[in-house]
């Protein structure tokens, strides 16, 4: 298994701009929560650090897609810069404007800039497919870089908040910023594995999310986010109500630990299905393992279940991810890959959102009967890729469901 993945970096450069990439993607998984957390300590408001970081959320989903069709049209030397410091500059001025307590409305002006930040792992992943295009270490390649993504969302919010608390509240966003700029300038120095712009005539104003296969991989890519966002709020609810809230810690810990390892061992296969096949696989095995959530009775039993579910996480995010390169045309790509980023990122909201309300409602356990939807949602949108492609006659998936 270690043999292959270190044939994926016998590429020249390909362990120098995955590393760039980890550092500049670090950033999104700890801008939110820091700013959570610095504004409980410097103004003691929940609801507004809960709201900052919602808007943020929710304009990185909107700005990033449009960063990366740059990207694609422009190359990634002329844009990610900028990209960069918009957003470095918008989270600065946040940081200043909350040390000298000036009004929210400002604050909420300022994080809008902010969600500038690029999708980095798209860009990665953009410059694994130009070496391996076609190839089955492509598909190792992403496994290696579903893992980074897991190990930045666990380690991320952890280093922000630990930085915000125990060295001054703004230290976490202020550490995101600097390996933001840092990163994404060690990311764009490399230039001989940079992806080559594709000539401008062949860009259209059509963005690649209206082609039914990629809406589809959306779709799936929404319904994971909604399945971690759902995990998280419920896992820490249900351990509380049991009355052990530091059991939250394990179960999320063994969920995302599990969802690591499927990935690493995964990306070693080489399975001889096609990926619609394996997507349809994968999915369904994230609908039948979320149901045990749903009847866990005590800590011991949950954490047992969320280790078996995350099994099935990883897995599908690979071949979800992997398809991009198949659905959308090459210039494309860039864009391709960060709506399927933007999916996991909004149904995470979604998730925390849905799940919240019912556990208010119907008490903790009720909450993973969001994630028992998502995974029936990801299954069936997997499955409309595989019957189009069946229906049509098979070929490649941009060609058809294009």
């Amino acid at each position: 298994m270690i043999g292959t993945y270190r044939e994926i970096f016998a590429a020249r450069g390909s362990a120098a701009f995955s590393a760039a990439g980890f550092v500049a993607r670090l950033p999104i998984a700890m801008v939110g929560i820091g700013i959570v957390t610095m504004l409980s300590q410097l103004r003691g408001s929940y609801g507004v650090a809960g709201a900052l970081a919602a808007v943020f959320a929710l304009a990185n989903a909107a700005i990033s897609p449009l960063v990366s069709r740059a990207v694609d049209r422009y190359g990634q030397r002329r844009v990610l810069p900028a990209a960069a410091a918009i957003s470095a500059t918008a989270l600065a001025a946040l940081l200043l404007c909350v040390r000298l307590q000036t009004p929210d409305v400002v604050l909420f002006v300022l994080v809008i800039p902010a969600g500038a930040m690029p999708t980095i792992g798209a860009m990665v992943r953009a410059r694994w497919t130009e070496l391996y295009r076609g190839r089955p270490e492509l598909r190792t390649a992403f496994a290696f870089e579903s893992v980074l993504d897991e190990v930045c969302f666990v380690a991320g919010p952890v280093i922000s908040v630990g930085l915000s608390v125990a060295v001054f509240p703004e230290a976490g966003p202020l550490v995101a910023l600097i390996l933001l700029v840092t990163g994404t300038l060690a990311l764009v120095a490399q230039r001989g594995t940079e992806p080559p712009v594709a000539d401008r005539g062949t860009h259209t104003g059509r963005s690649v999310i209206r082609i039914p296969a990629m809406w589809a991989l959306f779709v799936v890519m929404l319904a994971m986010g909604t399945v971690f966002g759902t995990v998280d709020v419920t896992t820490v609810a249900f351990a509380g109500e049991h009355g052990n809230r530091f059991a939250a810690t394990a179960g999320l810990a063994l969920f995302a630990g599990a969802s690591a390892l499927a990935g690493v061992v995964f990306g070693a296969l080489r399975p001889a299905s096609a990926l619609r096949r394996q997507l349809v696989v994968a999915t369904g095995a994230v609908a039948v393992l979320m149901w045990p959530l749903l009847l866990a009775g005590s800590v011991p039993t949950l954490i047992l279940a969320l280790g078996v579910a995350g099994i099935t996480v990883a897995p599908t995010m690979i071949v979800a991810t992997t398809l991009v390169e198949t659905v959308v045309p090459h210039r494309a790509l860039t864009e391709g890959i960060t709506w399927t980023v933007t999916g996991l990122g909004v149904g995470v909201a979604v998730g925390s959102a849905g799940a919240g309300q019912l556990i208010d409602t119907f008490g903790a356990r009720a909450g993973f009967t969001v994630a028992v939807a998502a995974g029936v949602v990801a299954l069936a949108a997997a499955g409309s890729t595989h019957l189009a492609n069946r229906v049509r006659g098979g070929g490649p998936a941009g060609r058809f469901l294009g």
